[in-house]
């Protein structure tokens, strides 16, 4: 077994000569120092390059996914929009135009009379309430008449055509034991294609202004 006085007298220039235990040492230190010296210089950059390129590759995995995924709903996705533009065609279509509007309000009038109701008022709105796509109409009435009467002329008025909602529905005691019913009868129009522009522009307009501000 060597001694410490025997590695102080191996000839650093003549490894060769030394026993095998500390030329094996001396091996083992150079291997340690090329294996850090490579891993410093020149592995620990490629390993970060791999890392780099493994989430890249889960990134661009998961972006392939994804993108399968919505063309795989995409056909879904046309169907539902053209579900819903089909129901909206549906409920347009249930809303008069602009012409047609006094025919409308005729047909809520006769709804009334051919029931043997009395309308003591009947008082559409001076401006309507316009939205992107259409434009709402309040019409003040106030009706007389028999409890039954009234309720048919309200059954009557939900099976017209066109839609009409009445709102604001109050009854009070009337003449000769009848009753006097006030309501607000809301109607719709659709806005023609110039009104829409319109519309649109008004709307264009508000934004950019509370933008400015």
């Amino acid at each position: 077994m060597m001694t410490l006085d025997d590695l102080r007298r191996l000839d650093p220039k003549n490894i060769g000569s030394w026993p095998a235990l500390p030329k094996l040492g001396v091996l083992l230190i150079a291997l340690i120092a090329i294996i850090c010296g490579s891993y410093f210089l020149d592995w620990q950059g490629q390993l970060e390059s791999i890392d780099t390129a493994e989430k890249k590759e889960i990134s661009l995995r998961d972006t392939f996914l994804n993108k399968k995924k919505q063309a795989i709903d995409l056909d879904a996705y046309r169907k539902q929009l053209d579900d819903i533009e089909k129901s909206f065609g549906t409920l347009l279509k249930q809303l008069p135009s602009k012409s047609e509007m006094e025919a409308l309000l005729t047909d809520i009038n006769q709804a009334g009379l051919g029931r043997g109701l009395q309308f003591e008022l009947f008082k559409p709105a001076t401006n309507e309430n316009v939205s992107e796509f259409y434009a709402e109409l309040p019409i003040t009435i106030r009706v007389t008449g028999s409890y039954h009467d009234m309720g048919a002329f309200a059954s009557d008025i939900s099976k017209l055509s066109r839609i009409v909602l009445l709102n604001d529905v109050a009854l009070t005691p009337g003449k000769d034991g009848g009753l006097a019913m006030d309501a607000v009868a809301k109607t719709y129009r659709y806005l023609d294609e110039e009104e829409i522009a319109k519309q649109k522009k008004t709307s264009k307009d508000a934004k950019t202004k509370a933008t400015k501000k």
